[in-house]
């Protein structure tokens, strides 16, 4: 999967050999937001284009627009699991929470 980024939305896009044309979709939110071009400088331009009006869109209907990362998720774990993390938590004299989101922006960075 081939990923565009703009504005913090990511779009996904596929090449359709037929139509000679890149399609693709904004991920990560209920709504739908499409975008096509025949080159890469094309789909990005159609990308912003396509997020721009759908940020019109919904200043004029007085709607908040969809944001792609709200900064919370849930995850489902066994409880042995949830219990091991609690615990390293408390030692480590930090939240769950706090825990957790370390962690993971240390695995993050790790691969970046």
């Amino acid at each position: 999967m081939s990923i565009l980024t703009y504005r913090g939305y990511q779009g996904s896009f596929e090449y359709d050999h037929e139509s000679d044309l890149f399609h693709g979709d904004v991920l990560h939110i209920a709504d739908v937001i499409t975008f096509q071009g025949r080159s890469i400088d094309e789909l990005k331009a159609s990308l912003a284009e396509s997020i721009e009006v759908y940020l019109e869109h919904c200043a004029r209907k007085g709607r908040t627009p969809e944001k792609p990362f709200s900064g919370t998720f849930n995850v489902r774990i066994s409880p042995e699991v949830h219990q091991r993390i609690a615990m390293r938590a408390a030692n480590d004299g930090v939240s769950l929470n706090k825990w957790v989101a370390k962690t993971l922006e240390k695995a993050v960075m790790e691969h970046v």
